[in-house]
């Protein structure tokens, strides 16, 4: 995670600088403070910081406290402690307090910049993890209510704001799909999931592909299955004068979901 936000607390100067320069020197954004109080005072000033390394001896409050506080604050911080000082006791207490890590001082700069890459990898895989999370809740809440998801993308040029597919048309500026002359009364998510299939018609789309266009975010392939799956059947209730048999809306077995040019499209998966 080039640019991600990192925090480096400890009171020797010389430390403090140094591995601020080599981190600066990998890519990260750098913030350096000599006490807890300093780390504090930042850490409230601005948006949350995706790692903070603290030296667990401090002067006033110590990295412990600065750790407790922190993430009342921010509690996906990753906060890795450095101590020349260790004992079981202050490590085990370190990391039911939350610390990702606790390494002993002389740490060689490369221990740490492990650390730092491993705690920004789960950082990551846990927001990944979030976002899916949320999009599932998001899927839950239109099926029962048609609550709207997340907003569309940018409005296309007026050349190219209408598709049309055998009998289906859908008008991307207005928002509105047809078939056969008649209105399809689509959810936000199933306008989009019905543009994106239509925009590659006759070509297979599978549903990592789809959640990245009508939904805008990555997903990991299982999750993508899911969430699609769910879309494609509610879609075909609307679309499909038989749901069951359809012939615009195909799944390919293995592979995904396919927009078919020809009336009498049948489906490649039992």
């Amino acid at each position: 995670m080039k640019g991600a936000r990192v925090l480096v607390v400890d009171d020797e100067a010389a430390e403090r600088i140094t591995l601020g320069d080599l981190l600066r020197l990998e890519g990260f954004e750098v913030t350096l403070a000599a006490s807890g109080e300093e780390a504090l005072s930042l850490a409230m000033k601005g948006p949350p910081f995706d790692v903070a390394i603290l030296d667990l001896r401090l002067p006033g409050i110590d990295g412990i406290e600065v750790l407790e506080n922190l993430h009342r604050h921010s509690p996906t911080t990753v906060v890795i402690l450095i101590t020349g000082y260790a004992t079981l006791e202050t490590a085990i207490s370190a990391l039911r307090k939350g610390a990702y890590d606790y390494l002993l001082k002389p740490c060689p700069v490369e221990q740490i910049l492990e650390a730092v890459r491993r705690g920004l990898s789960e950082l990551e895989k846990e927001r990944h993890r979030q976002t899916l999370m949320h999009q599932l809740q998001q899927t839950v809440r239109e099926l029962v209510d048609g609550e709207t998801p997340p907003p569309p993308p940018a409005q296309p040029s007026s050349t190219d704001r209408v598709i049309r597919v055998r009998d289906v048309i859908i008008d991307r500026a207005r928002h509105l799909a047809m078939r056969a002359g008649k209105p399809l009364n689509l959810t936000p998510t199933e306008f989009h999931l019905l543009r994106c299939l239509m925009q590659r018609v006759d070509e297979v789309c599978t549903p990592q592909e789809l959640v990245r266009c009508a939904q805008g975010y990555e997903a990991d392939a299982w999750g993508a299955r899911s969430i699609i799956r769910v879309h494609i059947r509610r879609l075909r209730s609307k679309l499909e004068p038989n749901p069951e048999s359809p012939s615009y809306i195909v799944n390919v077995r293995g592979v995904g979901y396919m927009f078919v040019s020809g009336e009498d499209g049948l489906s490649l998966s039992s």
